[in-house]
């Protein structure tokens, strides 16, 4: 990072602290808040949960663990951090009800719109831009979801909410419908105060889990965690969780469609964040006899593209396993039984027999 140009005072540095806020709402931000770079009391709860292999195959997250704690190491010279958020819900309404709707999938809110990481990033672009006109020449890096940052524990220090005790961040006025984003800076602007927590004795997110992914309050064990299953991990997915994923094909968001506080959900007016594809009303069967060719296609600027077709094709095998036996189910499973991976036959095999149905093993 470079240093300002010109030295600004503490009255100077409290009014750009107040236009970047302003600046940020102006450019879609539904909250702007500024703290600082200590995160130390972050650090036994991270190396805990390392240390018990809750995050199953993400070996970054150990990797960089030291990272996540120490934001001047991972950008030297950072003092504040300007965190941001943004809103991604289209509805104010909560409902269990599509997951009850077993031949349907299931696709995080999300995820059903373009990718967030490029929108979000030209505005924290065109937000350090407008700083930089106030202030002069500044040290920055923007980050979304792209390095080892501790965004929720940044965020609840800044004050944009509380970690609930599904991990998730909480906003008292907005819920958690929301990305977050951050901006490392070198200039010492004044910090905000943090809020304070409001879950209370509700422990809804925790027992409504399919999986009973949440070892306690704030402790999730990723390994059993239906995004984490659909989204991250790249092998077969562990059989005895297959039955408890239903219908859910990229990601999970029971713990926030139960969360009380998501009653204050805030409708995102953002053109980008509206489902594509249908995907937000898509038949298990149809997404299942997509192409390679068609998955490219129609996930292309979205983020569920990361993930890869195989991925999407074990994950809708799992989902095709838990629906109600119909002819259109089999006919899709036994279409795909003699796909060139692997870990797809294995997932087919397994949807089949589901089904009642005797099948060889997909082991050649």
């Amino acid at each position: 990072m470079s240093s300002p140009d010109v030295r600004l005072d503490a009255a100077a540095l409290a009014q750009l602290a107040q236009d970047i806020k302003q600046w940020g709402r102006e450019l879609g931000f539904a909250d702007v808040a500024i703290t600082d770079v200590d995160l130390a009391a972050y650090r036994p709860h991270l190396e805990r949960w390392i240390a018990n292999h809750y995050h199953g195959t993400m070996d970054y997250m150990a990797r960089h663990g030291a990272l996540r704690v120490e934001p001047q190491s991972l950008v030297p010279d950072t003092l504040r951090v300007i965190c941001v958020r943004m809103d991604y819900a289209l509805t104010t309404t909560n409902s269990l009800a599509p997951l009850s709707e077993p031949h349907m999938a299931y696709i995080s809110r999300y995820a059903r719109g373009r990718d967030y990481h490029k929108l979000i990033r030209k505005r924290l672009q065109k937000l350090a831009d407008r700083i930089e006109e106030s202030s002069g020449p500044f040290g920055y890096r923007a980050f979304v979801d792209s390095a080892p940052v501790l965004e929720r524990a940044l965020a609840e220090k800044a004050g944009l909410g509380w970690i609930g005790k599904n991990t998730m961040l909480i906003n008292r006025q907005a819920g958690s419908w929301f990305f977050l984003a951050e901006l490392f800076t070198d200039l010492p602007l004044p910090v905000d105060a943090p809020t304070t927590a409001h879950c209370g004795s509700c422990t809804a997110c925790l027992d409504i889990c399919p999986t009973q992914a949440f070892v306690g309050p704030n402790v999730l064990d990723a390994r059993r965690c239906i995004s984490y299953l659909t989204i991250e991990l790249r092998e077969a997915i562990p059989v005895e969780l297959r039955p408890l994923m239903g219908n859910r094909v990229f990601g999970c968001d029971d713990c926030q469609l139960i969360c009380p506080w998501n009653k204050f959900t805030r409708v995102s007016e953002e053109d980008d964040f509206r489902p594509r594809h249908g995907l937000d009303a898509a038949q298990l069967t149809e997404l299942f006899l997509w192409s390679e060719e068609e998955f490219l296609r129609c996930t292309e600027g979205s983020t569920i593209r990361r993930i890869g077709y195989d991925c999407w094709l074990r994950n809708l095998a799992v989902a095709l396993g838990n629906a109600p036996t119909t002819a259109p189910v089999l006919a899709a499973l036994h279409a795909r039984a003699d796909h060139p991976s692997v870990m797809v036959r294995e997932h087919v095999v397994w949807a089949l027999q589901q089904h009642g149905e005797k099948t060889r093993q997909a082991t050649r």
